[in-house]
């Protein structure tokens, strides 16, 4: 998406493109502490697991500038509330914690304050350019996956409004577009924010990619449409060092139904979103949301007063049913278990 930044770091400032107003307007926030950072993950104005790691890491930075502090002991007995402050906005995204674990090593490595605050500034601007570099290769390496004149489907929004670069799923569709070898994009609503509808379909119309939306529960209808789509291609927020992954919510059914159809089901994701400690899916902490963002639409009520509601933000995706892993390192497959390690072995990669 040509001259799109999610967020930028400028004049010691963060600005940051407000998602929660997309389609309709392109408003930006010029952020100068944490807790307007905070707020924001929070609030969804930031969304997307490499995003908002990006984003805790420069609310770090933003916070770091007004520790007024006469040495290194001082200034990080600060700097711990922030942290775990940023820490506790979005849970189920590992790019969160894993941004804040660097930013703080950074931080304890520093000879004094001043050159802790100028060395978090870089860090985050590191972290920012590392996640752009691993958008593009693993964009290269799952446009190989997809045949020449398919169409795929993809769920939520993976592209460079998740990300620091091109994205990650979507970044695979718009490398597979750029080739030639991609038909059309079926992307699905995503309840209840739409961030399918809202966000994903704004950034396929502005790359000119041929696009279609669904509602989601008219994936399997889809499917059921013999050779209607080649593959399902999703991110995650945090994959499982056994490869189950956690994912918006309405990830695991598609990969179910992809798997009754004999579909592969790719998931893609930078290095920073696996995380080894974490053995399996059900140690993944699952993010819960408002009622409010299922009983009411745009400040309409939808539901009766007094609903009840169940809306976890995340789900999670047994491994069983993941045909491969795109990362900036290759593509892996099961076994997870073995595979993913793997990927760590190699130089320079750092893991949550």
């Amino acid at each position: 998406m040509q001259g799109i930044k999610a967020i930028e770091w400028a004049n010691d400032r963060v600005r940051l493109l407000d998602q929660t107003r997309l389609p309709h307007q392109e408003v930006y926030l010029e952020l100068d502490d944490h807790l307007q950072m905070a707020a924001a993950i929070r609030e969804m104005r930031l969304r997307g697991a490499p995003l908002i790691g990006i984003a805790a890491a420069y609310g770090m930075a933003l916070a770091a500038r007004h520790i007024q502090a006469s040495n290194m002991q001082v200034f990080l007995a600060q700097l711990r509330p922030i942290t775990e402050a940023l820490a506790s906005t979005r849970p189920t995204a590992v790019n969160l914690s894993w941004a804040l674990e660097r930013m703080t090593l950074v931080a304890e490595a520093a000879a004094d304050p001043q050159v802790a605050q100028e060395a978090l500034v870089a860090e985050a601007l590191r972290i920012h350019q590392e996640n752009a570099e691993a958008n593009r290769r693993l964009s290269q390496h799952g446009a190989q996956l997809i045949p020449a004149g398919s169409a795929v489907l993809t769920h939520c929004n993976t592209g460079s409004l998740a990300t620091g670069g091109s994205g990650t799923a979507l970044g695979v569709i718009r490398a597979a577009w750029e080739q030639g070898k991609l038909s059309r994009v079926y992307h699905s609503e995503t309840r209840p924010l739409l961030q399918g509808a809202r966000l994903t379909a704004w950034e396929l119309a502005r790359d000119g990619i041929p696009a279609t939306l669904i509602a989601d529960d008219a994936a399997g209808f889809l499917m059921r449409r013999r050779d209607a789509i080649a593959c399902v291609i999703v991110g995650a927020d945090r994959i499982a060092a056994n490869g189950d992954v956690a994912n918006k919510i309405g990830t695991y059914t598609l990969a179910v139904l992809a798997s009754e159809h004999a579909i592969p089901f790719y998931v893609a994701a930078p290095t920073s979103t696996i995380d080894l400690n974490t053995t399996s899916g059900d140690q993944i902490p699952i993010e819960e949301r408002s009622a409010e963002e299922l009983t009411a639409f745009a400040d309409v009520a939808v539901a009766p007063a007094g609903t009840e509601a169940l809306n976890p933000a995340f789900d999670v995706t047994p491994h069983r049913y993941v045909s491969a892993i795109i990362t900036e390192r290759g593509v892996v497959r099961d076994p997870y278990a073995k595979s993913l390690p793997q990927l760590f072995q190699q130089e320079g990669v750092r893991h949550a």
